[in-house]
């Protein structure tokens, strides 16, 4: 599965077809700014004020209205001003990046590759409507930043595609094949560093006794997947293990969820998804980090076979779950991924999932929760994800909510007795099958909110948003 980009971005030395500029308010305010702004006395006459976009037909300029000078309202402005080139037809855009800090430049270049995606669907299309790209001039744009955003948003596109992809089509086997498939790709072409793709299915997990992880998926038409995607440079700094939640689809189980509440569960794999962009991402930009990736993949459904509450599940790290409610069975595929990671001796271990409602109730539909107990690396991970475009907050490990996932009969419960803090105890659920050597390396990041959002919100369209990706990549870059 591949991702074509409806912008093409290339470097020029000179400006070809309209050309845009950036304005705001305080600009169009002062009337020093006459000389700077071509049609400056035509924008006030039309009462343009600096917010939205205004084309100039006869200067052929598009003016970009921003909210103010931070770097995310670049990257919005040019996602709202690439709607309005479409509909103007403007085959050609020159845009100057001279004088513009750097990551003012990465926003705008994300503006216009992750603020142009479009899922079409299974929709038919026009072929013209397929085929048609804007091609956008950067004057004064290193080759080497454009091509390292080009991968990290072609990246990020790509899982939107996949967790986009309805679930009679992205079952467990098209999950863990396309992972397979996609590893084998870089492999061939990246020759100097040592990339191999894994997927382990039931039986190895019967053998290795992944009792929580076997039964999430013991109603399936389709086998589990364990997939391990590894890629080792020749001299790598660090050793992370990214892990990711891949529920293909998530009925709720016999703890069945109400019918509005199951229309976006495709999107329950977007941890998984996201761990396999930032891998492909990390190979594809050479960072000098060994990185191993580990997708939990399965589906929860309902059936004869289906594992029930009072169920008492035996986990790899031999601790016994009682089952409270089989719609928290992300946590349980989890507690065997992170044990099977850490036997890999990581300087680093990160999780991604959709693992919480809390979590959104909590910090909103846009941010992800970063919970763990090295405050350090929770703030590192933090400032990654800020810098990078996503965002991202802590959230704090708490002794006493710990209680509130005991059990009588098991050594813990998959759920807590109280509907608040959520996500934190699904956090310290977590927590129990991290060894203690390694609670201070590991990180859980809940990205239910973001990754998948029934609105356009920035640079984010209607759907799928591929979080996790940027983040990561840049908290990897950090460990160089």
């Amino acid at each position: 599965m591949q991702y074509n980009s409806k912008v093409n971005l290339v470097i020029s030395k000179e400006e070809k077809g309209a050309k845009i500029l950036f304005v705001d308010k305080t600009m169009l305010e002062d009337s020093k700014n006459s000389k700077k702004i071509p049609d400056f006395t035509l924008l006030k006459e039309r009462g343009y004020k600096g917010s939205g976009v205004f084309f100039a037909q006869s200067s052929k300029i598009l003016y970009i209205g921003l909210e103010n000078k931070e770097t995310e309202s670049y990257a919005n402005a040019i996602s709202t001003a690439y709607k309005s080139m479409k509909n103007l037809k403007l085959d050609e855009v020159s845009l100057s990046f001279k004088g513009l800090d750097e990551s003012v430049q990465i926003a705008i270049l994300q503006g216009f590759l992750l603020g142009s995606y479009e899922f079409s669907g299974y929709k038919h299309k026009r072929d013209d409507e397929e085929n048609s790209k804007i091609t956008i001039h950067c004057i004064g744009l290193k080759e080497s930043l454009l091509e390292q955003v080009s991968i990290i948003c072609a990246n990020v596109n790509f899982v939107r595609n996949v967790v986009n992809t309805p679930p009679n089509i992205a079952n467990s086997i098209f999950l863990s094949e396309l992972a397979q498939n996609e590893t084998i790709k870089l492999a061939k072409k990246y020759k100097n560093a040592e990339i191999n793709a894994t997927l382990r299915s039931n039986s190895y997990m019967e053998e290795q006794k992944m009792g929580a992880f076997l039964a999430v998926n013991q109603a399936s038409n389709y086998p589990a997947y364990l997939a391990h995607l590894s890629y080792k440079p020749k001299k790598p700094k660090k050793k992370v293990v990214i892990v990711g939640k891949g529920l293909v689809y998530d009925t709720g189980g016999l703890s069945l969820k109400p019918a509005d509440y199951m229309t976006t569960m495709k999107a329950d794999k977007g941890g998984a998804c996201a761990v396999l962009g930032a891998f492909l991402a990390a190979v594809q930009l050479g960072l000098d980090v060994e990185l191993h990736a580990i997708m939990g993949i399965t589906d929860n459904a309902i059936g004869k076979n289906a594992y029930r509450p009072d169920d008492v599940l035996i986990s790899r790290e031999k601790k016994s779950i009682e089952v409270k409610n089989t719609d928290a069975e992300g946590r349980l595929v989890l507690a065997d991924c992170l044990s099977y990671a850490q036997d890999l001796d990581a300087d680093i271990i990160i999780d991604f999932a959709t693992l919480t409602g809390a979590c959104v109730v909590a910090l909103g539909e846009y941010t992800s929760g970063v919970m763990g107990f090295n405050e350090k690396l929770k703030q590192q991970f933090v400032e990654s994800a800020l810098k990078s475009g996503e965002l991202a907050h802590t959230l704090p490990f708490n002794a006493h909510l710990k209680k509130l996932i005991e059990s009588k009969i098991a050594d813990v419960s998959n759920t807590s007795i109280s509907r608040y803090g959520g996500a934190i105890t699904a956090g310290l659920f977590l927590a129990e099958f991290i060894r203690e050597e390694y609670k201070d390396k590991w990180l859980h990041i809940d990205i239910a909110g973001p990754a998948y959002v029934e609105k356009e919100w920035g640079i984010n369209p209607c759907g799928a948003s591929g979080i996790g990706v940027r983040s990561c990549v840049e908290f990897l870059r950090t460990l160089g």
